[in-house]
């Protein structure tokens, strides 16, 4: 049996995985992709050398990066998914009966059509007729829009390429205005065993834009550090406080879930002012 040994440019350990079969090797015009399988996790899906997603444990990651916003939003109608070319993210916001308009931004096209194919439970709801799926920059699409946007969930890779320009001032910046006065806006940002300056500098970065903004975890197996991380904002609601029943359909994500994910405040408040030592 063949390893597939990852090349993640921010972990200081390196995973390696048993492969059984290499289902498909390309490359975009941003990126290398491929599709392995693994005895254990399944079909798992590599951007540039780096795992973005598994079949075993996708539902943790996608659950956590959208349930959390939509929950905290008294009423979610349109939403934004930036990036997140498998489809997962679409399908949990879909989950929500609120929601009548879901534009999927991703700037690379061969990511999803590699998705729908090899990842068809992952990327299920692509195809529904309330998504508009627009192949661009994400930080270009927001940009001008009137206001009109509920939640924003960015769904990117590594902050490293091209997806640099969803983790600028400027981009938050221009999200803020898209959203309207009850908007949310979340985004990854990496791992607290690893990457904890990185989860710094994104929560700096977004509090010189939004009036609210918090962080909280989840536990992700597959990416480096493991305990990863979700940064939110809004314009005006705690995200703290769920604001709509729980209701739907999850494997991980709950009401309790909800309220256990976020930093206890005081480890968040040493967190921000470089105390937190480890």
């Amino acid at each position: 049996m063949i390893k597939f040994f990852e090349k993640d440019p921010y972990s200081p350990i390196q995973y390696v995985y048993d492969v059984e079969k290499v289902l498909y090797k390309g490359k975009s015009a941003f990126q290398d992709i491929m599709v392995i399988e693994n005895p254990y996790f399944g079909k798992m899906l590599v951007l540039d050398g780096v795992v973005q997603i598994t079949e075993r444990d996708e539902f943790f990651y996608h659950e956590m990066l959208t349930h959390v916003v939509m929950h905290a939003h008294p009423n979610p109608r349109t939403v934004v998914v930036i990036g997140g070319g498998d489809g997962g993210v679409v399908r949990e916001v879909l989950r929500h009966d609120t929601v009548q308009k879901v534009y999927f931004i991703e700037i690379d096209e061969e990511v999803i059509n590699v998705s729908k194919r090899f990842f068809p439970g992952v990327a299920s709801r692509v195809d529904d007729g309330r998504v508009s799926v627009q192949c661009m920059d994400g930080a270009e699409f927001v940009k001008g829009r009137a206001g009109d946007i509920d939640a924003i969930i960015v769904d990117s890779t590594d902050i490293i390429g091209f997806a640099k320009s969803l983790f600028t001032v400027e981009f938050f910046k221009t999200a803020r205005e898209s959203l309207t006065p009850e908007g949310m806006f979340v985004t990854l940002s990496e791992s607290l065993h690893f990457h904890k300056d990185m989860v710094i500098e994104v929560q700096e970065a977004m509090r010189l834009i939004f009036p609210v903004v918090d962080l909280y975890a989840a536990p992700l197996i597959t990416y480096a550090g493991n305990w990863w991380t979700f940064s939110v904002a809004s314009k005006e609601h705690d995200p703290r406080q769920m604001r709509r029943d729980f209701s739907i359909d999850t494997k991980y994500y709950s009401d309790e879930v909800h309220k256990q994910a976020f930093l206890p405040q005081k480890m968040y408040e040493k967190l921000m002012q470089r105390k937190l030592q480890w």
